[in-house]
């Protein structure tokens, strides 16, 4: 008897160090940039650009702010686009997806759910 309970203390111990890997692999420390930083680098060297020719030509930067924010805007709701893909095709596949996927997938979730509200 005592073998019996050393071996399922055993077995639920190693299952719990699995959940944790699992855990620890799905979940990317901190947030995620939303953009890559060579994309977010070239908006913020537009917008010096921008700012800097102001003093000449005022109507033409407020202009090219306007055109450089409705770039940013399509470029961030791709992103959010292609991450929600992402983690739709995490566990809309198949029906024998465990409830420990759909727990990390509820996770990443509220992660981009939490990215969206943050903006």
């Amino acid at each position: 008897m005592k073998n019996l309970d050393e071996s399922r203390k055993r077995e639920d111990a190693s299952q719990a160090e699995v959940i944790a890997v699992k855990s620890r692999d799905a979940q990317p420390e901190g947030p995620q940039p939303l953009l890559p930083q060579q994309q977010v680098d070239l908006l913020r060297e537009q917008w010096a650009t921008i700012q800097t020719a102001f003093i000449d030509e005022p109507r033409r930067s407020v202009k090219d702010a306007d055109a450089l924010v409705a770039s940013a805007t399509r470029q961030l709701a791709e992103a959010f686009t292609n991450q929600r893909s992402q983690l739709e095709k995490q566990w809309s596949e198949g029906d024998q997806i465990s409830t420990e996927d759909l727990r990390l997938a509820l996770q990443q979730y509220r992660s981009f759910f939490s990215r969206l509200l943050s903006m």
